[in-house]
């Protein structure tokens, strides 16, 4: 079983960045393909990106157009989300999720962290 802790979340104004990281318990965590995912507020859970187990390959939403990086640490048991130029639209709960192959689908991601909140100011 893997336990996922988001952080990095904050206030920020339009055009500014923010690094999100998620934490993972066990020793297990290299074999996890490893996703993040927001919500809106009224919205439905969207897929933002996901990185295989070595951190080699990458897939991104349709959304994030180069201004979001999905990297990790295997080292660290860590994920992170490099947000870059992000606008009011990127408002939401950030939640990293663990699964065993890389996917856009919610339902194949095996556990989630509680989510860290990212709100942008104009």
């Amino acid at each position: 079983q893997v336990q996922l802790v988001e952080s990095g979340g904050g206030l920020v104004q339009a055009g500014e960045s923010l690094r999100l990281s998620c934490a993972a318990s066990g020793r297990t965590f290299g074999s996890y393909v490893m996703g993040w995912f927001r919500q809106a507020p009224g919205k439905e859970r969207e897929f933002v990106s996901t990185i295989s187990r070595g951190g080699g390959s990458t897939l991104d939403g349709d959304f994030v157009k180069g201004r979001f990086t999905i990297s990790r640490d295997n080292a660290k048991n860590t994920v992170y989300l490099q947000m870059n130029s992000l606008t009011p639209d990127d408002k939401a709960v950030y939640f990293c999720a663990a699964a065993r192959m890389m996917t856009r689908t919610i339902s194949l991601y095996d556990y989630w962290g509680k989510g860290t909140q990212v709100t942008v100011s104009t």
